[in-house]
């Protein structure tokens, strides 16, 4: 009668693997979506290096930048394209010219080949907001390429590794600063 009473269930040894296991897992789960958050952050540098380089394409077949383009019509065989050829790219139709230079820039690029997609629709990007072409926009001089609905903390990002990190100086600038929780800004690079 020296029936001893047998227990079951984990020992301390299996328990610390399986905890092992679901760290482990758990590990790489989140390192994978880093991955991915910095590859999108990548993404839309690379889009924004991409138009740049379009820019100056045209602009060295044409001498002339796309969307202001005063004979937009002749080298893009588009109807209603022409820019007022001032080298300011400008958001509303320019006295003596057709269309908004803005959105004629990429119907320009596209119209010869320099850039995918159709008509003057604006590009996406890869962090869910669109990229745009404008003069003077946040504190910058000049023409520009911006990202929309850019997260204030991939903003940072892309400032530190492509400038200065600060949202208000530099080539690249934010419409705020980048501690924010507006839900995404502009986020503008110098052309």
């Amino acid at each position: 009668m020296n029936n001893l009473n047998k227990q079951s269930g984990f020992t301390l040894v299996e328990i610390a693997i399986v905890l092992v296991i679901i760290g482990l897992l758990l590990g790489g789960v989140l390192k994978g979506q880093e991955m991915i958050k910095n590859a999108e952050i990548r993404s839309v540098i690379t889009d924004v290096q991409g138009l740049t380089t379009a820019m100056y394409a045209y602009r060295d077949r044409y001498n002339a930048i796309p969307g202001d383009d005063a004979l937009g019509v002749t080298h893009t065989s588009l109807t209603k394209s022409d820019g007022d050829g001032d080298g300011v790219i400008e958001a509303s139709a320019a006295a003596g010219t057709d269309e908004n230079e803005d959105v004629n820039f990429f119907a320009h690029l596209r119209a010869v080949n320099l850039l995918t997609g159709s008509g003057v629709t604006l590009p996406s990007h890869s962090l869910g907001g669109s990229l745009s072409v404008s003069n003077g926009t946040n504190g910058l001089s000049g023409n520009v390429v911006c990202a929309s609905a850019v997260d204030e903390a991939d903003a940072l990002i892309i400032d530190t590794k492509e400038d200065d990190g600060v949202y208000n100086t530099g080539a690249i600038r934010g419409a705020s600063v980048y501690t924010g929780t507006t839900g995404g800004i502009a986020l503008c690079f110098e052309l």
